[in-house]
């Protein structure tokens, strides 16, 4: 678990900094550099559509993950958590809710190979080196990403724990059921889930994105059978 503790911190303490500089942008900036972010997130997203190869997994994960979310109605409570965190830590300045902070840097942080694969050599070697490096990108990512969203980023960090810690944790009991294909797939389409952000960001669309993520997992059972 060091590595994903790590991790946690790198994001928690990157999140920190961001907040601290965002102050001293001026609002035109600040604008600005969320709509900058927004276009560096479609971008991600789109690279990692391409890794997918099977567009049946994708479409089937779409549509029975998008039904799970919204009978869960995911986006509606993480909102309603968002909101009531919002109240203790609000900021009149401040652009974006704590939910869409939260949602959009856990997306970033734990969608992508890194998360999966890197978590899987930690649990079952104790090779943290992968998850070390995506520790540094997520500390640069985390400063740019809380100067845009704010405080929602730093909450992202207790999702790296729990997502990240839960693939070590599990590792020797869940690696026989992540093959290339099912990592390859599962990056696929929660990259498609980003690039609903990214149109979120740049004011394209009005996605419930939350209700997007049981569709992340999906290729895990799939992969087995299609």
């Amino acid at each position: 678990m060091t590595g994903t503790i790590v991790n946690m911190l790198a994001v928690l303490s990157g999140g920190a900094i961001g907040l601290l500089i965002s102050s001293k942008f001026p609002k035109k900036l600040s604008d600005a550099l969320f709509k900058a972010m927004g276009l560096c997130v479609l971008y991600i997203g789109i690279s990692g559509v391409l890794k997918g190869k099977n567009h049946l997994i994708a479409i089937i994960s779409m549509a029975i993950g998008t039904i799970i979310g919204e009978l869960a109605n995911l986006d509606g409570n993480l909102n309603s958590l968002g909101n009531k965190l919002q109240s203790y830590f609000k900021n009149g300045s401040q652009k974006n809710s704590v939910a869409e902070g939260f949602v959009s840097a856990s997306l970033l942080f734990c969608v992508g190979a890194m998360a999966i694969v890197g978590s899987l050599r930690s649990g079952l070697t104790g090779d943290n080196s992968m998850i070390y490096t995506k520790s540094l990108i997520d500390f640069i990512s985390a400063i740019i990403f809380a100067s845009s969203f704010g405080i929602g980023v730093l909450f992202s960090s207790l999702f790296v724990l729990i997502y990240q810690g839960s693939i070590v944790l599990l590792a020797q009991w869940i690696s026989p059921y992540l093959s290339d294909a099912a990592v390859a797939e599962m990056t696929c389409v929660g990259s498609l889930i980003i690039i609903a952000l990214a149109l979120n960001m740049l004011s394209v669309g009005k996605f419930k994105v939350m209700n997007f993520v049981p569709a992340m997992f999906l290729p895990i059972l799939l992969c087995m059978f299609i």
